[in-house]
């Protein structure tokens, strides 16, 4: 790791540096998660506790009816955990007949959330402190309440404005029938009682218990299919992590049903590009980032889904070095272009990252899908429901096609470094689409150009959308822009005030005489702590 912090982009942000670090995207998860490594929790424990705060603190992004996926190593080796929920057993591509798109909001987006599941299964497998301890702080902000944050509460007033007739929606979260203010203190005792039963059952009362028949009882009563018997059957998935390589470093993301394998797919068609030739900020590089990611999502958005119904193509197939190296050739250095899906074979987000001192990292995310996800919230539970059900294709004979207990397709993605067989960084960047390609942003900022983690973060960011289109942050130097799009990139210019457009990056890379380096976005609320 380059240890000089340039400031070269517009941060007032330094790398924190210590043996023990915790970086969310808001101050109070971040001090949570550090008090549970200072009474002698480990990085789990820290993770846990700042996740449990972020559905309190940060409810545009994550609730207790999200999903959730981890990636951690133990100080031995890597694990990957895929918390993310099934559609209702009920659901079938008839009952959505005659749509040209799932629903986006309201009960019928809403598929089994997970990330209560990931919780306990990670506090039983690597955790050291107790349920009731690590949920104790979010029991806290909940019910005596905590300070709205500035990017927070501009997000919360999107959302009302969108959502204040979804069911449950404006009593939960629309006090004095508005959304709080930044400065102004928000209350959730409903929310304090669900997690209270969550932490006293080891999450069983949100699976099979009282919750779970509130949660129900709610569906049935806005004629929605999500049954008992659904939340139920859920089980988190041990499993596993895939990855591909650059120079000597190894990406590894969760398998699909999510997106991660676009970052993996990317990266690995950058590996036979000219990009080492050029700089972090020199348009000749940002070009072939962005072309490798066109190509990568042409697949993603044709083949991925839940992995049991990925057949053809698989991910294997989707990561093959000798399809990468053939999608690479398609790359060219002077012109943007706009591509279909290959043929492999023949035939509303929340982000943390904690470490310890005693070698375990933990990057873990969870969320709603979009901000506030469904809109729909459980009536006396404080239970926000995710969007993810949205995500499904009614395209017939689609992969991703909607059916009864399946995975929907999931943007959501941790990112864990690997180099030379060791952990390297813990990171992600949450924000929808944004997700992959901010992996691929930091990836080769921090170890191809030798970035420092905060230097990284602050840079200024691209987004492809589709086509030819692409977005790109008010920093990125006009010269740089005007360059692209004579490469025959279609650029839209986004303000600060769209900053959350762009994502929210949370890092903490390892440092070679021990130790960690974090570094915390500045286009959210949050920080990185450690001691």
């Amino acid at each position: 790791m380059n240890m000089r912090h340039d400031a070269l982009y517009a941060s007032r942000r330094s790398p924190v540096l210590a043996d023990n670090l915790v970086s969310t995207s808001h101050p109070l998860a971040a001090q949570v998660g550090l008090s549970m490594l200072a009474r002698g929790g480990n990085a789990v424990d820290a993770a846990i506790a700042a996740a449990a705060t972020l559905t309190v603190v940060e409810p545009t992004g994550n609730g207790l009816g999200s999903d959730g996926f981890c990636i951690l190593w133990d100080g031995k080796e890597l694990h990957g955990l895929n918390a993310s929920g099934a559609s209702p057993a009920a659901w079938t591509p008839e009952r959505f007949a005659g749509q040209e798109r799932m629903p986006f909001r309201g009960w019928e987006s809403v598929s089994v959330p997970g990330a209560i599941s990931a919780w306990v299964a990670l506090a039983q497998r690597f955790g050291t402190l107790d349920l009731p301890t690590l949920l104790a702080p979010a029991i806290h902000y909940a019910e005596e309440g905590f300070i709205v944050s500035p990017i927070i509460g501009a997000l919360w007033k999107l959302g009302a404005d969108q959502l204040s007739g979804q069911p449950g929606f404006a009593e939960a979260f629309m006090p004095d029938g508005r959304a709080p203010r930044a400065g102004e203190r928000f209350l959730n005792p409903d929310q304090a009682r669900s997690l209270s039963l969550i932490a006293e059952t080891a999450g069983a009362a949100f699976y099979e218990g009282e919750l779970a028949e509130k949660i129900a009882a709610h569906a049935s009563q806005h004629g929605a299919l999500l049954t008992q018997a659904d939340l139920a059957a859920h089980k988190p998935e041990w499993c596993g992590t895939i990855s591909t390589g650059f120079d000597d470093n190894n990406l590894h993301e969760i398998p699909p049903n999510g997106q991660g394998i676009a970052a993996l797919m990317a990266l690995g068609m950058l590996e036979h590009t000219s990009v080492r030739d050029a700089g972090p900020d020199d348009p000749v590089s940002l070009h072939l980032q962005i072309e490798a990611i066109k190509l990568a999502f042409a697949d993603l958005h044709a083949y991925v889904a839940d992995r049991p119904y990925m057949t053809d193509p698989t991910p294997e197939d989707l990561l093959d070095p000798g399809y990468l190296k053939s999608r690479a050739a398609l790359l060219t250095p002077d012109r943007a272009q706009a591509y279909g899906p290959g043929a492999p074979r023949n035939g509303g987000t929340v982000y943390l990252s904690a470490a310890d001192s005693s070698g375990m990292m933990v990057s873990f995310i969870q969320s709603n899908y979009a901000g506030f996800g469904s809109g729909v919230v459980v009536p006396g539970t404080g239970i926000s429901l995710q969007n993810r059900g949205s995500s499904f294709s009614l395209s017939p004979g689609h992969q991703n096609e909607v059916g009864p207990s399946k995975k929907p397709f999931q943007t959501i993605i941790p990112g864990f470094l690997m180099k030379n067989g060791q952990p390297k960084m813990s990171f992600g960047v949450m924000g929808g689409p944004m997700q992959a390609q901010g992996h691929v942003q930091m990836v080769l900022r921090t170890q191809l150009w030798g970035q420092d983690v905060q230097t990284a973060v602050d840079a200024p960011r691209w987004r492809f959308v589709a086509g030819q289109d692409v977005a790109c942050e008010q920093a990125m130097p006009e010269a740089t822009r005007d360059k692209l799009a004579g490469l025959g990139h279609v650029l839209s210019v986004e303000s600060p005030d769209s900053a959350f457009g762009f994502g929210g990056a949370q890092l903490i890379e390892t440092l070679e005489g021990g130790g960690y380096a974090a570094g915390s976005d500045p286009r959210k609320d949050g920080q990185a702590v450690g001691f």
